[in-house]
């Protein structure tokens, strides 16, 4: 049996309709139960900032959680050393929600006011990665068979039947390039900005298939 096998690929442009704002929350403080504590207030402090313009508290999901030993170096005779002088507590929270700019500009202000003292961050997304999944794969399929078709008319022969598709999972982007953050104070918050206007996320999918030709 001949054949012919074509690489076909998907590629796709669609607007971001989904927002998650990630937070980062660091409390240090020589003792362990005093780090947690300051954490915790700051934790409570973003609840409340977050609350106060629409979202319920439970709507901050936290991602991870770590508390770590600080340490210090110096110098004992020539020699460096180091030790720990206190502790590090770190919380990553997210928040997600549709696109809306002037949601966005509101919850990143009133968490700037606060005192959360909290860095973030903002990811441009969809909300149903899935449906864009399976628009890739079609495109993908329809590619295919029209690079299959024109090699076929261009070589002569016929394009018979489908006898095989190999599909490889692979990362696909779901994230649009435009990116937000605030690492320091004193930075402008979004809603003192522009209106912000994320690019279009570009993703890109591919299958292999395998025809029969005649």
């Amino acid at each position: 049996m001949r054949t012919i096998t074509v690489k076909g690929v998907g590629t796709a442009s669609t607007p971001p309709d989904y927002i998650t704002v990630f937070f980062n929350i660091t409390a240090e403080s020589p003792e362990y139960s005093a780090a947690l504590s300051r954490a915790n207030e700051r934790i409570e402090t973003l609840q409340n900032a977050v609350a106060a313009v629409g979202f319920k508290k439970e709507d901050l999901k936290t991602l991870s959680y770590d508390v770590r030993s600080i340490f210090e170096n110096y110098n004992e005779n020539g020699v460096y050393k180091q030790r720990p002088v206190g502790y590090a507590c770190r919380y990553q929270l997210k928040l997600s929600f549709g696109f809306d700019n002037k949601r966005l500009a509101e919850t990143l202000d009133a968490v700037s006011q606060s005192s959360a003292d909290a860095e973030f961050s903002i990811k441009f997304t969809v909300k149903d990665p899935e449906k864009v999944s399976a628009e890739l794969l079609k495109s993908a399929a329809e590619n295919a068979r029209q690079k299959a078709e024109t090699l076929c008319a261009a070589s002569g022969v016929k394009l018979g039947e489908l006898v095989n598709i190999s599909y490889n999972w692979g990362e696909i982007c779901f994230d649009s390039a435009s990116s937000y953050s605030k690492h320091e104070r004193g930075i402008t918050p979004l809603a003192a900005a522009p209106e912000f206007t994320p690019d279009d996320i570009k993703s890109s999918d591919s299958a292999t298939f395998v025809w029969e030709i005649t």
